[in-house]
Formats: structure tokens, sequence, C-alpha cells
């Protein structure tokens, strides 16, 4: 290899590494990738988010990773979503519009995509909701 290979190399795997790193990323986007997931299109609205968070230019602040099954089958390909002040919600039948619909509206414009939830954490009633 060349030296200027080496370096194009380099950049392109250092550019890589940034979606692994969590340093200052707020937001978390959980894709559940079990065999139910997979089964169901998960991976590509894995894709989808890798590149609506790209062109968004939300990668500095945004956390894309996977779990397996969150024990939702029924409704596949299921996504966690957690933004700092909004409750964290399970989006199900994600596809790769939907995808879209979360990046815009949830992150984005922080509102929640009510025919799409599946589940979001109950009032804490100790608290009073607070």
């Amino acid at each position: 290899m060349t030296l200027e290979e080496l370096r194009t190399l380099r950049a392109s795997k250092k550019a890589d590494l940034k979606w692994r790193d969590t340093e200052g990323k707020d937001i978390q986007i959980i894709v559940g990738m079990g065999t139910c997931g997979i089964a169901a299109g998960a991976k590509a609205t894995m894709d989808a988010f890798l590149h609506l968070i790209e062109d968004s230019q939300l990668a500095d602040s945004v956390l894309l990773r996977q779990t397996g099954c969150m024990g939702l089958c029924h409704s596949e390909p299921t996504v966690e979503v957690i933004v700092p002040g909004m409750p964290a919600v399970i989006y199900g039948k994600v596809n790769t519009a939907v995808a879209g619909e979360i990046v815009r509206e949830h992150l984005v414009g922080h509102r929640l995509l009510d025919n799409y939830i599946l589940d979001q954490p109950a009032i804490d009633v100790a608290t009073g909701g607070k």
C-alpha cells in the first residue's frame, strides 16, 4: 500500500469509528436487531437511521446502537428513542419511511409520533410525574 492509500484508509476508518463514540451524545436511537427484528426489516431500518442522522448533521449528538429482541415481536422492527427532556418511547413497525419521520419529528421537532408508540414509561406517581 502506498502512503496515500493508507491515509485514505485511515480517514475512512476514523469516520466509521465516530459512530461508536459516545462522548457528548445525549440522544439515543436503539434498534431491535433480534432475529424477529431482522426478519421484519430492522437492517434496512438501521441503515436508514444511519443515513438520516448523517444527512441531518446529527451524528455528533445521536448515538445509534442496536439491541436484541425487545419482546415486541408482533410490531417489529422496534426502535427505542431517548431524547433529553422527553419521555423515552418505543416505536413499532419502523420501516425506512417511519425512520425519516422519527428523525424529523421526534429528534428535530421534539414531537412524539403517537401513531407508532408501543410503549413509554408510566408517570412516576411518587414524584407526581416530575
